[in-house]
């Protein structure tokens, strides 16, 4: 197996100026970055004021096209892949494909997630989701299959009161989604009653604020630690792994979290 890491070589936002990206793996037919937490895939009517796009910045950076094989949501950080010509952009979207459907499949993506309240040891999620933000009139289209594998790698309660306990409890929490639903990971934590911390569509807003106020954490606690597809030219696994920012990282340490990562 390939694996290109870059754990221990400090993060995005340490290596990158607001213009450059952190570059966690690049040969002829791909190259990966580790997107920054706000940082837009490509121009969405969503985000209509945006000016920066990762799409954009990685062409400009290169002095080449790109093109984009599977998507993060804007809050989330973490690895992201770039076909570098239209070929190989149609042989590794065959791979992304099959994910969909819980296929066997050669993507093999696992997140990393700081959730409310003491997650179980370890599970699946196994709950369809529905399409989210429907155009008003347009026919619904029935739920889709998705599925999440989870597990808890570290706990820790707090002494403070934020709901209606006189303590909070967080869990840290390493996900595998086998399918590629939109928000599936933000939706299914919210579903077994573990929301990820700074979801502001899904999760709970008076932990959100405290994070952000209190322990200098202002974003989704979702970052994409890693992903596993076939080399299109060799046909060998490539793993890339890409590192948490300062603020995540500054984060498991206040909560003597890191070694759990190791699991």
């Amino acid at each position: 197996m390939t694996e290109a890491n870059t754990e221990g070589t400090g993060s995005a936002q340490e290596t990158a100026s607001p213009d450059t990206l952190d570059i966690l793996y690049h040969d002829r037919d791909l190259v990966a970055i580790n997107k920054p937490a706000g940082l837009l895939v490509h121009r969405s009517p969503i985000d209509r004021h945006e000016t920066r796009f990762a799409l954009q910045l990685l062409r400009d950076q290169l002095g080449q096209r790109v093109y984009p094989l599977h998507r993060l949501d804007k809050p989330t950080s973490g690895v992201l892949l770039f076909a570098l010509s239209k070929t190989v952009a149609q042989q590794v979207s065959l791979q992304f494909q099959a994910n969909q459907s819980a296929n066997e499949s050669a993507v093999r993506k696992t997140y990393l997630a700081v959730v409310r309240g003491y997650c179980p040891r370890s599970g699946r999620i196994d709950h369809a989701l529905q399409e989210e933000d429907r155009p008003p009139g347009s026919q619904p289209v029935a739920a889709q299959t998705a599925i999440t594998d989870y597990e808890c790698l570290a706990q820790t309660e707090l002494p403070v009161m934020i709901e209606t306990y006189p303590s909070s409890r967080y869990s840290l929490v390493r996900l595998r989604p086998l399918t590629g639903r939109r928000h599936q990971l933000r939706r299914h934590m919210k579903h077994i009653s573990h929301p990820i911390i700074g979801d502001a569509k899904h999760g709970r807003g008076r932990h959100n604020r405290y994070f952000a106020s209190q322990l200098d954490c202002p974003r989704l606690l979702l970052h994409a630690e890693s992903l596993t597809i076939s080399h299109p030219e060799t046909d060998t696994p490539l793993t890339i792994r890409a590192p948490l920012d300062v603020l995540y990282s500054a984060l498991l340490a206040r909560f003597d979290w890191n070694d759990s990562l190791a699991r």
